[in-house]
């Protein structure tokens, strides 16, 4: 402003040359100056009211932008604390979004599901908005992992004045449930079978004991020729067939003594597999056992006479499960607070039927066999408050798996001296008595 003041002066006063045709008086310079001045300060004044407004509405877009950074960070975790898997599809089914439970629920990383198509990560089909009920149970199996059943339930992802833009995922967990449900039906048809076993085998017992007797005498009778003899020793043959499977029968049924006692889980395998080497050999089998203890030693407090038996009942079904031979894996590992013990055999494996039958009496699959060997098994395992399942298809052989708590220091429930409280309860409960 004072440049510009001082060429109209110098300008009035012919210092500098002008060009315009006119030259104005003293008092309409002034007058020019001052409307000048007063312009300039005009837009001086505007240009501050811009720039306080300016500074103002920076500041509130800050306040705001840092508003909807909380509130987005703040949704974001509450869609990661939520207990259940979450996951958000685009309408082409590719995974968009997926919360901290759905990872552990699915076992892969963000990174892993983001872009691929829900349908493929699970076993069935999924339920769909249009369909009657927007909920189905689905399996899901990692490879190398436990087969989970997942709840899902879909509803539509819908946004205001866009309509529909994919679809969000709810899954929940119910493989526990599901396997619970599975064990209270099994325990009331065990409790079933085997009141109705030990009626049935008393019955039988006595006249088979009168045929043995009968059959006995005679064959001590001369005038029998070899047709009658050997008629004789396959009725002899049979009746001790049927007394050993009677035998069995009993042996299930009836209340069974435990002794528990602190021991060495390594310890019992070993022995077990011990004999079963040298059964093996002897009778050339063909099948090899393969040895994991990635521990040396595995303390639990339990009847080490009952887990052998156990052992070789699972043994035993292993190797018959293996008519051609095979690998037979057994494995003793930590897991969380408990022994998990793996008997992995290479055989023909089971269909999902006949695995969920597996430790139900008389579900042999084998010649010859009574099918209460593997119901023993779990009847053992119910005393000692432990878990036994099957993993198996067919073709691709089966795995047992057995869950038992480890004795440590962790577990103050349990006494130096052998004697858990807890396990006594469970066992109590479960119907057995101690020695």
């Amino acid at each position: 402003f004072i440049l510009y003041g001082l060429v109209l002066e110098l300008n009035y006063y012919a210092v500098i040359p002008s060009y315009c045709t006119t030259h104005p008086g003293f008092p309409a310079l002034q007058a020019i100056i001052f409307v000048n001045l007063f312009a300039f300060l005009a837009v001086a004044y505007l240009a501050g009211l811009l720039t306080a407004k300016l500074r103002q509405v920076g500041v509130q877009l800050k306040d705001t932008s840092g508003a909807l950074e909380s509130l987005q960070v703040l949704h974001e975790n509450i869609i990661h604390s939520i207990s259940s898997g979450l996951l958000t599809t685009g309408l082409d089914g590719r995974v968009t979004l997926v919360n901290a439970a759905g990872q552990r629920l699915l076992e892969h990383t963000a990174a892993e599901l983001v872009g691929a198509p829900v349908n493929q990560l699970f076993m069935d089909p999924l339920p769909t908005v249009e369909s009657e009920h927007a909920h189905a149970e689905v399996r899901f199996e990692n490879p190398g992992k436990f087969r989970k059943t997942l709840r899902v339930r879909v509803a539509a992802l819908t946004v205001p004045e866009r309509g529909d833009q994919g679809y969000v995922y709810v899954l929940d967990d119910l493989t526990e449930l599901r396997r619970l449900e599975r064990e209270i039906r099994m325990q009331d048809r065990l409790a079933a079978v085997g009141r109705l076993a030990a009626a049935i085998a008393h019955e039988i017992r006595n006249p088979l004991t009168s045929i043995a007797g009968s059959v006995s005498m005679l064959s001590g009778v001369p005038e029998m020729n070899e047709e009658h003899r050997r008629l004789l020793d396959i009725v002899t043959r049979e009746s001790q067939r049927l007394n050993a499977i009677i035998t069995d029968f009993l042996a299930y049924s009836r209340t069974k003594q435990y002794h528990f006692d602190k021991v060495d889980l390594i310890q019992l395998v070993e022995d077990t597999l011990t004999l079963m080497d040298h059964r093996m050999k002897a009778e050339n089998t063909g099948i090899s056992i393969k040895r994991s203890f990635p521990v040396k030693q595995a303390w639990t407090l339990a009847d080490g006479d009952k887990l052998k038996q156990v052992f070789w009942n699972i043994c035993e079904n292993a190797v018959r499960a293996m008519k051609d031979g095979g690998t037979l894996t057994v494995s003793v590992e930590a897991a969380s607070e408990d022994w998990q013990i793996g008997f992995a055999d290479t055989g023909a494996g089971m269909n999902p039927q006949q695995t969920e039958k597996i430790f139900e009496p008389f579900q042999s699959n084998f010649e010859g066999g009574t099918g209460l060997g593997l119901a023993i098994v779990y009847q053992i395992m119910q005393a000692h408050e432990g878990k036994v399942w099957a993993r198996s298809k067919p073709g691709q052989g089966t795995t047992f798996v057995l869950r038992l708590h480890r004795l440590d220091a962790e577990r103050p429930a349990l006494t130096e001296n052998g004697i858990g409280q807890t396990m006594l309860a469970g066992a109590a409960a479960a119907g057995v008595s101690h020695g």
